[in-house]
């Protein structure tokens, strides 16, 4: 019988399993011995404890290590595949709460522990599980942070969800200080988590527009097609495509009430095509070359989309830091 190799593999972590042995793990990297990353295989060898090797368990080699949200996501990607098992990685507070079905089975803390206070349910925090308030009425957008937070057990809602809220001016004049005042001012009228994104298309040779205008690059009435329509007008004599590139930002901004926000920050590089391809995504999508490819980002599935997108790379890199700055900010 062939044996199925597990991997994860980005710039911080790589980590590859099969599954066969007594849960064991293998560190490559003698810098990489970390509490943490034995912590997580003591308490996953409880969750799942293998009495023989016919009956199997994890092995896995540690090649890279930063996160201990990676490495718990995918040992337990394995073992729900192996096992036929339905554990669910959610996250409260800085500590990971693995679930099965509505039983939990198992909380893993920070090295350095967590406050009672922060972690017990409370008014403000009702239940496991947290929720963040991604501060935009655009259901595009919401949609795609569903689909990324939703995997980690993260709820999510929006601005529509709350109509009384007030519009937040957009004043500032770089991408951070526009998703900080969207993020702070919304936090501290609402006491929840609350993201917000400034994010926008930067054109080389226009200089780096429309940029932090993006959204309204064709003026008040701005529209999706209006905007598409206005690029390709400023780019009417750019024959080259070399000189036509460009790249989406994104800015993400997490703020909570008496906490210093987090900030995080990614672009996707590509090209402006004359012409614009497919139906999905919004904004500049249909006109977006992506990387040195010929598809546009309109052409893409969500889940495409999703692993290359500045959006996408930005709550990566948010994923990263997310836990420690939730249980340092409690």
């Amino acid at each position: 019988m062939m044996t199925t190799i597990y991997e994860y593999k980005d710039e911080e972590n790589w980590f590859v399993g099969c599954w066969g042995g007594y849960n064991d793990l293998h560190i490559l990297d003698r810098t990489l011995f970390a509490p943490p990353i034995w912590q997580i295989i003591r308490e996953l060898d409880m969750l799942v404890p293998v009495t023989d090797e016919s009956q199997g368990g994890f092995s896995v080699s540690v090649n890279r290590f930063t996160s201990d949200l990676h490495l718990f996501r995918f040992l337990l990607d394995m073992i729900n595949h192996e096992t036929k098992r339905n554990f669910e990685l959610v996250q409260h507070q800085g500590a990971f709460i693995v679930k099965e079905g509505e039983t939990i089975r198992l909380v893993h803390l920070p090295q350095a522990g967590l406050p009672s206070t922060a972690f017990l349910a409370s008014q403000e925090s009702p239940g496991m599980g947290d929720s963040i308030l991604i501060a935009t009425r655009n259901e595009g957008k919401t949609k795609e942070f569903r689909t990324l937070f939703g995997a980690l057990g993260i709820q999510v809602e929006n601005l529509n969800d709350y109509p009384e809220l007030p519009e937040v001016p957009e004043t500032g004049m770089t991408f951070e200080e526009n998703a900080r005042l969207k993020a702070e001012t919304i936090a501290k009228l609402t006491q929840k988590m609350v993201l917000a994104d400034d994010s926008g298309l930067k054109v080389d040779v226009l200089g780096g527009l429309p940029g932090v205008w993006s959204a309204r690059f064709s003026g008040p009435d701005a529209t999706d097609a209006k905007n598409n329509a206005k690029l390709l007008h400023e780019l009417a004599m750019v024959f080259d495509k070399d000189k036509r590139s460009a790249q989406f930002h994104t800015t993400l901004v997490v703020a909570a009430p008496d906490r210093d926000s987090l900030v995080v920050e990614a672009e996707w590089p590509g090209y402006i095509a004359t012409e614009p391809k497919g139906d999905n995504g919004f904004g500049y999508d249909p006109l977006f070359i992506v990387g040195e490819g010929e598809r546009h980002a309109a052409e893409l599935s969500a889940e495409e989309k999703n692993r290359l997108s500045h959006r996408g790379q930005a709550v990566r890199k948010l994923m990263e830091v997310f836990p420690a700055w939730q249980a340092k900010q409690s």
